[in-house]
């Protein structure tokens, strides 16, 4: 059917600008091998398998059911970018055992968060690799580089643990202007290679730095001493087209809404609400409608999103809108599944897995 069938609000993706987006990410680093692209923006088979098509091997997720998704796909190198504590720690030792080909990795930030994880999986006659996660601005999880080096000695102590590397993830960094993100990602980065020379010193193998995230890509992209794990610039949104000029990415995914009913003068509500696009930005930075620049969100609540024209543009209920989200990684979150569209016709579903909590383990 044509995507002007579908009911909304939808979710429509164009696979072959993701396949674009793929191959920018590894013409920016120069070599697949260097990326570790974070999965939780598309949660889906379908994006991870035009990943590893691409050459891509390792891959980086923030829950067990991302985790085991990539697992389920061909994912060879499987870091778990969270902390894992309570039943996590259990579930990410269930995953090692059922996928035992697999290389799994977790963060840690906490010398006794590490020593549970260390107690149970020696417990198991066990071992996982963890990589430190720092805090270099963020203030958001990790530890301190300068209190890092007690942690990683400490590590080495923990039966059930190897010390992998260091996890630096610096989102913070969302200057415009790239020559100013690239001073203030590189000042930040100074503290991480004082630790590494601290590590080297004490004898310890030279950790693996897995660094950076969407923002701050083409900055890190430029050091070969390190991983980096962009997320988003598969799908791309609104919001880091706006701060990131400097990436060349396409968004891929797109909303598919209609106008539902003419409230007042000037105004349009459609059927856009919490529900089915990000809203923890200001409502002004929600949504972006190209073909109707002029549209203002005004307001939104569970099922509707109110717009405010100054255009004579008139709208009727049932009219069809197409926007780009603001935020792509919890939009999509929020769908059962992505609608592959091509030359105007839906020709597959992509489901969106990973946005429960569980799948098997």
């Amino acid at each position: 059917m044509q995507f002007t069938e579908l009911d909304s609000p939808s979710l429509i993706v164009d696979a072959s600008i993701v396949r674009k987006n793929i191959h920018e990410m590894i013409r920016m680093v120069g070599d697949a091998n260097r990326l570790r692209p974070h999965i939780k923006t598309h949660k889906t088979a379908e994006g991870i398998q035009l990943m590893i098509a691409a050459g891509i091997h390792k891959f980086k997720c923030a829950t067990i059911a991302e985790a085991e998704l990539l697992a389920n796909n061909g994912a060879k190198d499987i870091l778990l970018a969270y902390q894992p504590v309570g039943p996590k720690i259990e579930r990410l030792y269930q995953l090692t055992k059922t996928y035992p080909k697999i290389q799994f990795s977790c963060l840690t930030d906490h010398q006794q968060a590490a020593k549970t994880i260390g107690i149970f999986f020696d417990h198991h006659q066990s071992m996982i690799d963890v990589y430190v996660d720092l805090n270099v601005g963020m203030n958001r999880t990790g530890i301190a580089p300068e209190k890092a080096l007690e942690l990683i000695k400490s590590i080495q102590r923990i039966a059930g643990l190897n010390f992998k590397g260091l996890h630096v993830y610096d989102g913070h960094h969302r200057q415009v202007d790239y020559a100013e993100k690239e001073i203030a990602c590189n000042e930040g980065f100074q503290q991480v290679e004082t630790l590494i020379k601290a590590i080297e010193k004490e004898g310890i193998t030279k950790p693996v730095v897995v660094a950076g995230g969407s923002p701050s890509f083409s900055v890190h992209a430029k050091h070969h001493d390190r991983d980096c794990s962009p997320g988003t610039n598969i799908f791309w949104d609104k919001g880091y087209a706006s701060i990131c000029p400097e990436q060349h990415f396409e968004p891929a995914v797109k909303v598919l809404t209609r106008v539902i009913s003419l409230p007042g003068v000037n105004k349009i509500c459609i059927d856009l609400g919490h529900k089915a696009v990000a809203a923890e930005n200001d409502i002004t930075k929600r949504i972006f409608f190209p073909d109707h620049p002029y549209l203002r969100p005004i307001s939104q609540s569970e099922e509707h999103m109110v717009l405010e024209t100054d255009e004579q543009k008139s709208f009727t209920p049932g009219d069809l809108l197409i926007g780009i989200p603001y935020h792509i990684c919890p939009t999509v979150a929020l769908h059962e599944c992505l609608y592959e569209v091509q030359q105007g016709n839906v020709i597959k579903e992509w489901n969106v897995m990973a946005r429960k909590r569980k799948i098997n383990i």
